[in-house]
């Protein structure tokens, strides 16, 4: 009796290059096989990948960057830890608020 998605013994077969399981032939390598799309391939964004489109991503400040590399290398860059964590929390509630329930 074998245990397990067929899928899983040909993905053993691959990384080992060999056979997963007695008697059963080892799967193609990915890269032999040919790239087709078919029309009924569809795609989906979940909803929290949705959320994290590119029309909210902040400006990039290059000078920002610079400054705190060089107050990284001076040694004087200082880490608030409690004005991170109150980032990231307010950051989670904006993302959990978003989600459709």
């Amino acid at each position: 009796m074998k245990i397990g998605h067929p899928a899983d013994h040909n993905a053993t077969a691959i990384a080992t290059g060999g056979n997963a399981v007695a008697g059963t032939p080892a799967a193609p390598h990915p890269a032999s096989l040919p790239a087709v799309a078919h029309e009924s391939t569809k795609v989906e964004l979940s909803s929290a990948a949705a959320l994290m489109s590119t029309e909210a991503s902040p400006e990039f400040d290059a000078a920002k960057v610079a400054r705190m590399s060089q107050a990284i290398t001076d040694g004087t860059f200082k880490i608030d830890a409690g004005v991170i964590a109150d980032r990231l929390i307010a950051n989670a509630q904006e993302l959990l608020s978003k989600v459709p329930r």
